[in-house]
């Protein structure tokens, strides 16, 4: 018996043996979270029968520390929950490798191909349904220009000017001007420019040109006492005509915020929307989880939030292949939530997570299980002796 009782201590030990050396190989592994052996005696009967690995605990609840990769869809994600993707066979697998990359379809990959699982994007801003993420490849198409936001001041320290009436190609016949570019319909650059004219009393004339050919518009803006803008109170409505082959261009100007001070005119805010056409550049994800398209017109829009996959009973996953776990009947229902929002952890973005593997805890676990390794072998040799002992003596 004491020969089945070592040979049991032996098997343990080797098995307990197979999860330290796991933990120490996977110690430079993104995302991998470390197992710890339980050990257990067996008894058949009434009578001890030696030792067994009776179950691995994961250490899925344990972070590991976060590294700076400067990779713009690399995220790391603290506290609770997994990146979710599916493989090939349609199944869902959790990670916390969150390194991600775009095919050349256009959808958003895992490190090791899966395609990644997120929220579409709505015209709203809202999440919408959970599916593959997939970033359009091909152009974004231009937007004409039908707002701009003008703020700056209007020098009270301005006087008529020595030419009149006002024309745009005769700098004395106004005070200022400013040249904010727009866009038509066909994404075709355009120049508006204000001519800015001192008039009469606290009062500002603005006349307008379009690629230097005058608007037949002019806005009178009235001051108070105090300099704070009277008049308008609502945005302007310019019609600058039909570009070729565009439709008819009408922009918005507001000069919310502007004023006549004393001192030099100043520009402080030149906003338009509107933007030529652009080609895809280059993908990011951000803090939110959000996988954002930019393109070579500077412009950016979100086509997918990451999920966050969380577990009832997470410590019961099943590992599989590629620092990956897949869900069973113990751990639950999979919820699933955008980062930072309902149990999900938050992410940080140009980082990974790495394994939390604690190299000396490893090492120390190491020499006990040769120690306990060395007992049970010598159990095995001191019964081989008293064996050998025995058959001398008969």
């Amino acid at each position: 018996m004491s020969f089945t009782i070592a040979l049991s201590g032996i098997a343990s030990v080797t098995s307990g043996l197979d999860v330290i050396s796991n933990n120490i190989a996977n110690a430079g592994t993104v995302g991998y979270k470390s197992g710890r052996a339980n050990y257990s005696s067996i008894v058949a009967g009434n009578e001890a029968v030696g030792a067994e690995m009776s179950s691995i605990t994961q250490s899925i609840g344990d972070g590991g520390s976060t590294s700076a990769t400067g990779g713009a869809m690399d995220v790391a994600l603290s506290g609770r929950g997994f990146f979710t993707s599916k493989d090939a066979d349609g199944q869902l697998v959790f990670s916390r490798v969150g390194m991600f990359t775009v095919d050349k379809q256009g959808y958003v990959l895992d490190s090791t191909g899966r395609r990644a699982q997120g929220y579409a994007a709505t015209a709203g801003g809202a999440l919408g349904g959970i599916g593959d993420i997939k970033v359009p490849n091909g152009q974004i198409a231009a937007a004409a220009t039908t707002k701009l936001g003008y703020v700056g001041n209007m020098s009270s320290d301005w006087t008529a000017p020595s030419v009149t009436p006002f024309d745009p190609a005769d700098s004395l016949s106004f005070n200022s001007s400013n040249v904010t570019i727009v866009y038509d319909s066909l994404g075709t650059q355009h120049t508006l420019t204000q001519f800015f004219v001192k008039g009469t009393g606290s009062t500002v004339d603005v006349h307008y040109a379009l690629d230097g050919a005058a608007v037949a518009a002019t806005q009178n803006l009235a001051f108070g006492t105090g300099g704070e803008l009277l008049t308008p109170t609502a945005p302007v409505t310019l019609a600058l005509g039909t570009p070729t082959g565009a439709n008819a261009l009408s922009i918005a100007v507001d000069y919310t915020g502007t004023t006549r001070s004393a001192g030099d005119s100043t520009t402080t805010a030149n906003n338009p929307d509107g933007y030529a056409s652009g080609t895809l550049v280059g993908t990011s994800i951000d803090a939110k989880g959000q996988v954002i398209a930019k393109y070579s017109n500077g412009q950016s829009q979100t086509v997918g939030t990451l999920a966050i996959a969380t577990l009832p009973n997470e410590q019961a996953l099943t590992a599989v292949g590629d620092t990956s776990w897949i869900a069973n009947s113990a751990t639950g229902t999979p919820l699933y939530f955008a980062a930072g929002n309902g149990m999900a952890g938050t992410l940080s973005t140009g980082r990974v997570e790495q394994s939390n593997v604690d190299m000396t805890s490893e090492l120390v676990s190491l020499m006990s299980s040769q120690r306990n390794y060395q007992a049970n072998s010598k159990v095995l040799s001191a019964e081989n002796e008293m064996m050998q002992a025995l058959m001398q003596a008969l």
